[in-house]
């Protein structure tokens, strides 16, 4: 998930606004961490930081998608298939892997078919 999709999910859990947590980041206005939330702008590795702290979260746990889009070894085909799987249900996703995994014939669907 895009960071500020990540951002905005934990503000909304934990109950802040852009005012809340721009008093916890370290020379980030209102305005900047709006930006944030929005997807306009991406903080700096001292902001990242304050908001991890900020959240309860492990700093890279905020980046995780941005490092994945980094990932020279993705190919655009893997992306477009994770932003498909995302758009589906939890039904819907497990059906999915449960025919992918057999598609590639690993192991863990191996002992799934068996134990059926």
């Amino acid at each position: 998930m895009p960071l500020d999709t990540t951002l905005q999910l934990l503000a909304r859990a934990r109950g802040l606004s852009a005012a809340d947590i721009a008093t916890a980041i370290p020379r980030a206005g209102v305005a900047t961490v709006s930006a944030w939330l929005r997807g306009e702008k991406m903080p700096g590795k001292q902001q990242l930081d304050a908001l991890a702290r900020a959240f309860g979260v492990p700093a890279g746990a905020l980046l995780a998608e941005l490092a994945s889009t980094l990932d020279p070894a993705r190919t655009q085909g893997e992306h477009d298939l994770l932003d498909a799987y995302r758009a589906l249900t939890t039904r819907q996703q497990g059906a999915l892997l449960e025919v992918a995994r057999s598609m590639a014939g690993t192991e863990s669907a191996k002992r799934r078919r068996r134990s059926k």
